[in-house]
């Protein structure tokens, strides 16, 4: 708990200082769109930083760079640190991928800003160029976007103002989360698009349905159809409260979205009480949970 309050403390530059530092649109040599760099740094003196979310680059997407970098050059600076282990060289921030397609042309040097940043803010806006890009899928952006709430406490409304989303769209993508493993594999793989997974999200039986969806090549609106005719065709209980209203439905899809996990909220009309329930897939997102009701109790306390 400490550590995480730890973080917070240290990103008091905001989130919009930090996306300052990482320019997201794409470079257009003969309009001079890149932004200008402050120095050059021999690519021997850079080294990639070690806590970088981003593990994969994929070798067409790198063989493509380097081919554009032997033609044009690097066009975008990297954002560097100098390396808190020695003070003679430098640790990528964000441009890993430029760097390593550098090598590959053989180029001696690159265009650089270099920034004073400590490890909090580094790993953010690490986080932040991850989801800039345009090769992510819904999954990967949902899961920056939870990066960013968890690690360092931002907002939907801070992160949709400083990245030029929506409020909706991030909280859209974040209820991608709460999906079973299988299913956002799917997504992941690019069986699922954004908008079949959203269809499935309020679907009681999500895995059933997708794996149905992948074998038909069902489009979206079917999808949807067929969600909505599998929660009507599901037995009754005579315990179960009635068809819950669209005011209950949007409240568990946004707790669900802030936990990152299911959400169930049952409230018979007409009563002031009801039961909230939330659903964890494993132990790791029950620690995850017990973590973040601690800081909350923790935070209000005097």
């Amino acid at each position: 708990m400490a550590h995480a309050k730890q973080e917070r403390r240290g990103l008091g530059r905001g989130l919009s200082a930090l996306m300052a530092d990482v320019d997201t649109t794409t470079p257009q040599p003969a309009t001079g769109a890149a932004r200008k760099a402050e120095t050059f740094i021999a690519v021997d003196r850079i080294s990639p930083n070690p806590n970088q979310p981003r593990r994969t680059f994929t070798e067409a997407a790198l063989a493509e760079l380097t081919s554009s970098l032997r033609e044009k050059g690097v066009i975008q600076p990297l954002i560097l640190r100098r390396d808190p282990s020695d003070s003679e060289r430098f640790q990528i921030v964000a441009g890993e991928r430029r760097w390593r397609a550098a090598q590959r042309a053989q180029l001696h040097e690159v265009p650089a800003i270099v920034r004073d940043l400590n490890d909090s803010e580094v790993l953010e806006l690490a986080i932040i160029e991850n989801i800039q890009r345009a090769d992510l899928n819904a999954i990967e952006e949902a899961a920056g976007y939870r990066q960013l709430m968890d690690r360092f406490g931002h907002t939907q409304e801070k992160l949709a103002e400083a990245l030029g989303k929506s409020r909706s769209h991030i909280a859209n993508l974040l209820r991608l989360l709460t999906l079973p493993d299988s299913v956002m594999e799917l997504v992941r793989a690019g069986d699922l698009s954004a908008g079949h997974a959203r269809a499935l999200v309020t679907a009681d039986d999500p895995v059933r349905l997708a794996a149905q969806v992948v074998k038909q090549g069902l489009s979206v609106r079917q999808t949807e159809a067929l969600a909505k005719k599998s929660g009507a065709l599901k037995p009754t209980n005579i315990n179960e409260s009635p068809i819950k209203d669209a005011d209950t439905r949007a409240l568990e899809l946004d707790l669900a979205a802030a936990l990152g996990m299911k959400v169930t909220i049952a409230h018979p009309p007409g009563t002031e009480g009801g039961a909230l329930t939330i659903r964890y897939n494993n132990l790791d997102q029950l620690d995850e949970l017990c973590r973040k009701l601690s800081v909350t109790t923790d935070a209000g306390k005097v």
